[in-house]
């Protein structure tokens, strides 16, 4: 039987993947530490846990009339992002797929009334959510599997939630032990083009508002204390504050990891850092002892 072994709530900026002294000379000589929260759960997770496979719920990856599981053997190529190619530009990448987890997790829609399908289009897109990740995460890891789903558009939290739900069944049926990454930011409005090269910096007060640095704030403390109900009671309030994808990739985890049960506390990897106007943030989710739900 397949069990999820850890999960995370990572940012995939695209600050993360320019060369360090452009990174340097965006944050007033200081390095980000989106970068070296990364390096550091690199060590001590992706380096050093037992695991197969990575399903990556990515928040830029958009469908309409169902989600998609991507079911390649494997994904190789060159990336160049169509929003930043100046800074995300032939980025080279090549790990393989879970084509059984794929078609698993798709095999359980029915049960939890929606809609998934598998692709293995070795054509199918590939977006810098997953890719920036995998730089850090997967690189040097031949024999880890990575795979992505996407957000769908049309879908409300209700739909995600039931996307969670059946790629924890779909996981289950497999022997695969397996790392979930949702993908996004918290709160994600950018400062106007004319504005915000003056935000570039990771300090928080360059977050597009206070009361959206203050609802981030008041999130990442609750995941610290493993009060997931809290968050997804709440979202309503949160979506006033515009949180990426509507903050399905993480709405998609608490749904695989039991929604308003799931009770295991955050550890967090650097710290809550700007991106133009946006909230970002490495939270990470050990699997407790006694299970996701169990109660401290």
């Amino acid at each position: 039987m397949g069990e999820i072994v850890g999960a995370g709530l990572l940012a995939h900026v695209p600050t993360i993947v320019l060369p360090g002294e452009d990174r340097l000379e965006l944050n007033e000589g200081k390095e980000i530490t989106l970068v070296t929260g990364l390096q550091q759960l690199r060590e001590d997770v992706f380096d050093a846990e037992d695991y197969d496979t990575v399903v990556v719920l990515d928040s830029h990856w958009a469908t309409t009339v169902e989600f998609v599981v991507t079911a390649q053997n494997r994904r190789a190529g060159l990336f160049t992002s169509e929003e930043l190619p100046r800074g995300m530009c032939r980025m080279p990448y090549d790990f393989p797929g879970d084509p059984e987890l794929a078609r698993s997790i798709a095999s359980f829609a029915d049960k939890h009334g929606t809609w998934i399908t598998p692709i293995d289009d070795d054509y199918l897109p590939i977006y810098y959510a997953t890719i920036n990740l995998w730089k850090y995460l997967g690189e040097g890891l031949p024999d880890k599997r990575w795979i992505s789903i996407g957000v769908c558009q049309t879908g409300d939290m209700e739909d995600h939630l039931r996307l969670g739900r059946a790629l924890a069944d779909g996981i289950a049926a497999t022997d695969r032990k397996v790392i979930v990454i949702a993908s996004g930011a918290m709160s994600h409005t950018f400062w106007p083009l004319r504005q915000l090269r003056d935000h570039e910096a990771s300090d928080p007060v360059h977050i597009r508002t206070p009361q959206a640095r203050e609802a981030d704030y008041e999130r990442i403390a609750w995941f610290k204390e493993g009060r997931h109900d809290k968050v997804l009671q709440t979202m309503p309030d949160f979506w006033e504050h515009k949180p990426e994808a509507k903050f399905f990739h993480y709405i998609m985890l608490a749904g695989a990891l039991g929604a308003e049960r799931w009770t295991a506390p955050a550890r967090q990897y650097g710290e809550y850092e700007n991106s133009i106007g946006t909230g970002q943030v490495h939270l990470w989710f050990d699997r407790p002892r006694g299970g996701w739900t169990a109660h401290a």
